[in-house]
């Protein structure tokens, strides 16, 4: 019932009042973005969501748009600013995405989503990440987010498929809100780089 129903009004309310309570420091940091972007402070990218269903999520804007002179954009590494750096260490730019949970394209809480191109290589098990939302948080993001490798990642989320509950949800937002005042599992992100992209997996089911 949880799965079902539940879930869905429990992410509705809570990411209505998140939004209300952190609209304060939305509207800052989007100020601050708009200036340091140039007017767009806001990450727009096609995702896969429930039932691998297409859907745009939202973030703030941490990196620059710049070039190379074969017309490429350059190495993550080198376009995060560094107003960027610090938004990313705080977790600031996963606020926006309280709106794709709001409006119900992704939950609160649920496997990351990922990008498009990698719907080809899920093996049949890894593909079932898309049997739920996508989230905010998840399973995997509190035990290694870009410290482990993709496998133990799909598996982690595939867990969490099968073990969904409210006590669950509760306990990996909690223990998200810890990491994010530790500032644990993000150096990764921070440092304006992130995982190599997923190319398959040599584990077959």
């Amino acid at each position: 019932m949880y799965k079902n129903f539940l879930k869905r009004i429990f992410d509705l309310l809570v990411s209505l009042v998140a939004l209300i309570i952190l609209s304060p420091v939305f509207f800052i940091v989007l100020i601050l973005l708009f200036i340091s972007n140039e007017g767009t402070p806001f990450f727009f990218q096609q995702r896969p969501g429930w039932k691998a269903k297409p859907f745009k999520v939202i973030k703030f804007k941490t990196m620059n748009d710049k070039k190379g002179k074969d017309g490429n954009l350059l190495p993550d590494k080198q376009r995060v600013t560094a107003l960027g750096k610090f938004i990313r260490s705080t977790s600031l730019d996963e606020i926006p995405q309280l709106i794709n949970v709001f409006i119900g394209d992704m939950s609160l809480i649920g496997p990351r989503p990922l990008l498009m191109g990698y719907l080809n290589f899920y093996n049949e098990r890894q593909a079932r990440r898309h049997e739920v939302r996508p989230g905010i948080s998840g399973w995997a993001q509190v035990n290694g987010r870009n410290a482990i490798s993709w496998e133990k990642k799909f598996e982690l989320d595939i867990w969490y498929i099968e073990n969904l509950s409210f006590w669950l949800d509760a306990k990996i937002i909690y223990l998200t809100v810890m990491k994010i005042f530790k500032r644990e599992g993000i150096n990764n992100d921070a440092a304006g780089t992130t995982m190599p992209p997923f190319k398959g997996s040599n584990i077959s089911v």
